[in-house]
């Protein structure tokens, strides 16, 4: 009840300040932050609706393997398969440098220099907590890196994606300040590109099946993260706005919204949900960020059209990459989309392709797992 009656609160403030703008859409503010169209948000959801029954699929067999009949909200982040081989920070990043480098030279040896240099605190110590974050220092330049190395396939991808985000930041530095002030929605594209440099290589490299395996759960669990989990968030928020013009929403009737949210993103292939959701997330009372959830999907998406075009092109890609690097803090993204990939991303097709490059490792684990479905 006591976070019911926070989130009222925080909801009909921003409403009441939207009527004041007027502004009919609670999507207006998000949109505008992420200079982006709803048409474009649109054509994203759509996208993704279009494969739900793979997810359900890739779901339904994890089912199966977990040996239940239907997963529940908290089987979803289950592993499968044996833990592999611990990966040593050393070896961590050579694997980097050496891949980077197969993509962008320069690239390479920005991440060689953030090794050298110690800009990497990544010690697992007693009281650390897991996960990674970077930040930037624009008076000296540089770049830094904290996050708790363990030496799992998941820290290796952890260690890439923000040493991907520090290099977004190292080819803006020669632009005016407020040319380097990105979006989140946009935030994510050189990170999540460089962590999909390093999942593919993995894979690509296991020295059996169990460990392909492995890798590729790790790899899905993002997808079913972006594409299921995030939109459940983001349909529960438009809805709860919808219903909170109406009045005060009770605890109760967030459980039900939270439930729907969830049982549509999730193609209803779960046998429990979890209806506390909207109560435990902290996304949902940041004041200043309404619908802290889409630019995550949209950002994992966009790193993938992009880096399907690199695979396209090569290393002929690598000057175009850091051009569209350098327009992410000013340019709208249809804008960004049509000058560096020539694309119009307000397509449902434009989404598709980058969807579809996401779900394809969905059949090489139906296909290793046939055997013990």
């Amino acid at each position: 009840e006591l976070c019911a009656h926070a989130l009222n609160h925080l909801g009909g403030f921003r409403l009441a300040l939207y009527r004041q703008r007027g502004w009919d859409s609670v999507l207006r503010e998000p949109l505008e932050i992420g200079r982006m169209q709803e048409q474009t948000l649109d054509a994203m959801w759509q996208a993704i609706n279009n494969r739900r029954e793979k997810l359900v699929a890739y779901l339904n067999r994890k089912a199966k393997l977990l040996g239940v009949e239907r997963l529940s909200w908290h089987d979803v982040s289950a592993p499968i398969g044996k833990e592999t081989k611990k990966v040593s920070y050393e070896e961590a990043a050579a694997m980097i440098v050496e891949h980077f480098g197969r993509f962008h030279p320069k690239m390479a040896e920005f991440a060689q220099m953030a090794f050298a240099d110690a800009w990497i605190e990544a010690e697992d110590r007693p009281g650390k907590r897991p996960g990674g974050f970077c930040t930037s220092f624009p008076v000296s330049r540089q770049s830094r890196i904290f996050m708790t190395y363990a030496g799992n396939a998941s820290n290796v991808s952890t260690l890439a994606h923000e040493l991907g985000h520090a290099y977004h930041q190292q080819v803006m530095w020669h632009l005016p300040p407020l040319s380097q002030n990105y979006a989140m929605n946009v935030a994510e594209t050189a990170s999540t590109f460089a962590e999909m440099i390093l999942a593919d290589a993995t894979v690509k490299q296991a020295k059996s099946e169990e460990e392909r395996l492995v890798l590729l759960e790790d790899k899905l669990q993002s997808v079913v993260a972006f594409f299921m989990n995030i939109q459940a968030r983001f349909l529960f928020e438009k809805e709860f706005y919808e219903r909170r013009k109406q009045g005060l929403v009770r605890a109760a009737e967030l459980d039900e919204l939270m439930l729907a949210a969830q049982k549509e993103a999730y193609g209803d292939a779960l046998a429990e949900y979890e209806p506390h959701f909207w109560a435990s997330k902290l996304h949902f009372y940041i004041t200043t960020y309404p619908f802290y959830n889409f630019p995550y999907t949209f950002g994992y998406l966009f790193s993938l059209c992009v880096y399907a075009r690199a695979l396209e092109e090569g290393e002929g890609f690598a000057p175009k990459y850091d051009a569209l690097l350098q327009d992410t803090g000013r340019m709208r993204v249809e804008d960004l989309a049509k000058k560096h990939l020539d694309a119009d991303m307000t397509t449902v097709e434009f989404w598709q392709t980058a969807v579809d490059l996401a779900v394809a490792d969905i059949d090489e684990f139906l296909r290793l797992t046939e055997q013990e479905k």
